[in-house]
């Protein structure tokens, strides 16, 4: 993936996420899980970066990194 469509996605991911912690002031309700859900589309776009800037320093397509980190997460979370 060229690094433009990596920033679009971290820009998407962002403005998703701030919908969410948006939202979650006017819902005071479902606070918790509009904010765990913002967390989450953050840490997404944050895994784009680092996948990006781990492929340029290493070699490794973005795809490859995004899936070790998908995949072995919560094998390390079980332990």
């Amino acid at each position: 993936m060229s690094g433009m469509a990596i920033l679009e996605n971290v820009r998407r991911y962002r403005a998703t996420a701030s919908l969410y912690r948006q939202t979650a002031s006017f819902r005071p309700l479902q606070r918790l899980s509009l904010l765990e859900q913002a967390l989450e589309w953050e840490r997404r776009a944050l895994a784009e970066l680092e996948a990006y800037f781990g492929q340029r320093e290493t070699g490794v397509s973005p795809l490859q990194s995004w899936m070790v980190q998908t995949t072995t997460w919560p094998m390390l979370n079980a332990a």
